[in-house]
């Protein structure tokens, strides 16, 4: 009989089975639950209990600070929730930071486990060996209650990378890529291995594993390495046990991609499987608004390759760069390295750790027949703002030199 995925052993192990195969629906007890502020908007079912108040973590990010009175009314609803319950894990205004950059933060996305979280981009704790997707309101109702949930298995593309990323090719890049060249993974998960993968920053492995929520995928899947274990020792002392797929898994297909002459990527309006081009073809379309920032890319490193770029050199006059980091504690360390003040000398505008202008919440919303350049999550119609507006992805290098320039530009010209 043929060996598991990654993703087929943990949903074993979390089941309490020998094995999973795909199309199986997996009853899983939960490692860790992650409730967002969005969640406490407008009336809901009233809990009696919650399973267990160490394994609960809330957050305080879409709406991080209260950006109307619906927000603030939803905050404290958080807040009352949190103390009824004992929970310990709560991260309201001042300490918050965006949920997957949170848990990846406290060491609490655990090589092997399982998180559940309300939000889309939750496969982002893929990144850490772990299996993790979003789940709707009601179902983390049950979450919060029981420390249980369901999944249905499905089966596992793996994509071998190799090469080394050319000066100003971000992983952020890569991942756009096999978007536009390989199309959606939807009722999949994804592994991402090889010898890339091995010399890539956890910041890196973070990006891919969030922006796969835009191919559809279940649950997108990475090893843990040695870079895995000295990120989390450096955040915890919870023991975990990392899962690796079996040499003989069963894969729906094996792709390898060669990165070594990739240049930067931007995805187009409307959606992003087979909607990327490389930036040479869309150079010179006119911007108004540049955002780093998100669950995607608005780690330190992100924030210090958009300091690189703009040093020395100032924002066009009828461009806004907006700069939002994904946590109070990547806030603290850019500012701590200069790097938030290279970014103001710019004429950028840095926020608070929110999800704000992702989403179209606060801080950054378009207006009509705008074109935004951003290295947040999604361009549909409407995200951000206006439905007329436009909106292209791409790196954080990316948007940083097309900042500068006033339209898309390629950041290797300003090398």
């Amino acid at each position: 009989m043929a060996g598991m995925t990654i993703a087929e052993k943990i949903l074993a192990r979390a089941a309490g089975q020998e094995r999973v195969r795909p199309g199986e629906i997996v009853v899983c007890e939960v490692d860790v639950a992650v409730q967002l502020d969005m969640g406490f908007l407008g009336e809901r079912p009233a809990l009696r209990q919650v399973w267990d108040p160490s394994r609960v973590v809330v957050v305080a990010d879409h709406l991080a600070p209260a950006a109307d009175p619906a927000s603030a009314e939803a905050h404290v609803r958080m807040r009352a929730f949190a103390e009824q319950f004992g929970l310990q894990h709560v991260y309201d205004v001042g300490r918050q930071g965006i949920s997957h950059q949170l848990v990846a933060e406290l060491g609490m996305a655990l090589p092997g486990t399982v998180l559940a979280n309300s939000d889309s981009h939750t496969c982002a704790a893929g990144a850490f060996n772990c299996v993790a997707r979003g789940l709707g309101a009601p179902e983390m109702l049950y979450v919060l209650a029981t420390g249980r949930t369901w999944y249905l298995c499905g089966p596992t593309t793996r994509f071998v990378l190799s090469g080394e990323l050319p000066p100003r090719v971000l992983p952020r890049d890569v991942v756009h890529y096999i978007a536009g060249a390989y199309g959606d993974f939807a009722g999949q998960n994804l592994e991402y291995v090889g010898p890339t993968v091995a010399a890539m920053s956890m910041a890196g492995r973070q990006t891919i594993a969030t922006m796969s929520a835009e191919l559809s995928v279940e649950f997108a899947l990475f090893e843990a390495d040695a870079t895995t274990d000295a990120y989390l020792r450096a955040r915890t002392d919870a023991p975990y046990t990392p899962v690796f797929a079996d040499p003989d898994a069963e894969y729906a297909a094996v792709h390898h991609v060669d990165v070594s002459a990739l240049e930067p990527q931007v995805a187009l309006p409307g959606r992003v499987p087979h909607n990327v081009a490389p930036v040479s073809a869309v150079a010179g379309t006119r911007i108004h608004q540049a955002f780093v920032g998100s669950c995607a890319n608005g780690r330190l490193e992100d924030l210090a390759m958009a300091a690189e770029i703009v040093k020395g050199r100032k924002v066009h006059p009828n461009v806004r760069f907006l700069v939002t980091p994904s946590s109070q504690q990547q806030l603290k360390e850019a500012v701590r390295l200069g790097i938030v003040e290279t970014l103001l000398e710019a004429d950028a505008v840095v926020t608070n750790s929110t999800c704000g202008a992702c989403f179209g919440g606060h801080m950054g919303v378009l207006g009509p027949n705008e074109v935004c350049l951003t290295a947040s999550t999604r361009n549909f119609q409407g995200r951000m703002g206006h439905p007329s507006a436009q909106i292209y992805l791409g790196s954080p290098a990316t948007v940083a030199a097309s900042a500068i320039a006033g339209c898309i530009a390629d950041p290797r010209d300003l090398l």
